[in-house]
């Protein structure tokens, strides 16, 4: 039971109990026919709600945390449309937008060959389906990382300074310092741009050299240039993560 349940089990009890300490003394002095017939209507009502609501709040299921949902990418396309206010990165938007859709692109046509020379119950075909699906989690989360950026930057403010640095209305060295601050968000966000554009390289080469095959002997695939790139590329993303 959590600490907020416990709270109100116990104001609940509590609560009972006064009123029962507060008006069944005065019910009993007044001795009538109908103060005795109310203190047995409220002693039942009291033992009626004590039951009721002691069940209730023993029973009511916890209130689970939800994880972090996973979004898909169509949930990614509608998070990157919100920023197209954003002036600053309003090509950057267009560009990680474009490379959404040549990922699925990609995918799907590697995805498809494979599928002319495996079954998808075989292990080969699911090893690297793995390998497929291990490629969109990081690149999807250089999206995000880029989505959180534009969140945190304040392009109002970053106009504003741009604005007042030649008016010397504030020292260089304090204009120096904010304009740093907000070039470090547009080179972030340049940089995970960039490393989408490799992850869909290395991709164009796994597919380059899949597209010419008939058919792949037994730890062939994973002795590829093409796959030893995209192997190396989790790798590392799993190293930084840790």
């Amino acid at each position: 039971m959590d600490r907020e349940k416990e709270i109100k089990l116990l104001g609940l009890n509590l609560g009972i109990a006064a009123a029962n300490i507060i008006v069944l003394p005065e019910v009993f002095v007044v001795g009538s026919a109908l103060a005795t017939a109310f203190g047995s209507a409220f002693i039942f009502l009291s033992g009626a709600g004590l039951i009721y609501g002691n069940y209730r709040f023993l029973t009511e299921p916890e209130r689970v945390t939800p994880a972090n949902k996973i979004m898909t990418a169509e949930e990614y396309v509608e998070k990157l449309n919100t920023h197209r206010e954003l002036k600053t990165f309003e090509k950057t938007v267009d560009l990680l937008l474009d490379q959404i859709e040549r990922l699925q692109n990609k995918n799907k046509i590697i995805r498809d060959i494979l599928l002319q020379i495996f079954s998808a119950s075989e292990m080969s075909y699911k090893k690297f389906d793995g390998v497929i699906s291990e490629v969109e989690k990081i690149f999807f989360m250089n999206i995000r990382s880029t989505l959180n950026k534009m969140n945190a930057f304040d392009e109002e403010d970053y106009n504003f300074i741009r604005k007042k640095r030649e008016s010397g209305d504030f020292s260089e060295e304090f204009m120096e310092e904010k304009i740093e601050v907000y070039n470090e968000y547009i080179t972030f966000v340049k940089i995970a741009t960039e490393d989408n554009e490799q992850i869909l390289l290395k991709l164009d080469k796994l597919l380059l050299e899949i597209s010419g095959l008939n058919s792949v002997e037994s730890g062939q695939l994973e002795q590829m240039a093409g796959m030893r790139e995209i192997d190396n590329l989790i790798k590392q993303a799993k190293e930084y993560k840790n």
